[in-house]
């Protein structure tokens, strides 16, 4: 967690998801640093955390078709979870190999988040990135905003109800809603909205 200058704590912003999808099609479209494009849509379409997106391989993501399922074992958690993959992702994962198959830089059983560099990218690499990436739509930009911009997307999606929350928290594995709600930033809206009612 980051601190200010004056020794406040704050925590990534989430970016709405609609500008999230934009700047990754923009990025991956139009070949400027495709695989950050990449990343972010997948990101913001799994709710994973990077440190469980940045181990995917070519041969996972390969040969799925949208409602295919991804096995996934969370390096934090240790928990085996299965994520289901949506039409963007495979979408965006079948221009991103056929442009890497193109350049030579395709490796079946590589990693797909990998850096010009060919490794994988480092956690602080892509925070760097991400935040020039998205300057000007937070102040604070990590790859954890990307994990919660899917979290506000399917809360918003599914009409803010409750049921969205209870599997928004499962999905986190938070102990409750409320620290779902609190990791969204919903608590603090809502009680700046009763404050705007006013």
């Amino acid at each position: 967690m980051r601190r200010s200058q004056k020794g406040m704590r704050f925590t990534s912003d989430f970016i709405p998801y609609e500008r999230a999808m934009l700047k990754a099609n923009e990025l991956l479209w139009s070949d400027k640093q495709m695989i950050i494009g990449f990343y972010i849509l997948f990101a913001v379409n799994t709710g994973l955390r990077v440190s469980d997106i940045l181990c995917r391989k070519h041969s996972e993501l390969a040969n799925l078709k949208p409602g295919d399922f991804l096995q996934v074992t969370e390096k934090k958690t240790k928990k085996f979870k299965t994520i289901q993959i949506n039409a963007k992702i495979v979408e965006g994962y079948l221009y991103l190999s056929k442009k890497l198959q193109e350049r030579g830089k395709y490796n079946a059983g590589g990693f797909v988040f990998t850096s010009q560099k060919n490794s994988v990218y480092a956690t602080e690499s892509l925070n760097t990135i991400l935040k020039e990436v998205f300057k000007g739509y937070a102040e604070h930009v990590s790859t954890h905003s990307l994990r919660k911009s899917f979290g506000r997307h399917v809360y918003e999606v599914n009409g803010k109800c409750e049921n969205a929350l209870v599997s928004l928290s499962e999905i986190f594995q938070h102990t409750s809603i409320k620290t779902t709600r609190i990791y969204l930033g919903l608590r603090r809206e809502e009680l700046g909205n009763l404050y705007m009612s006013l």
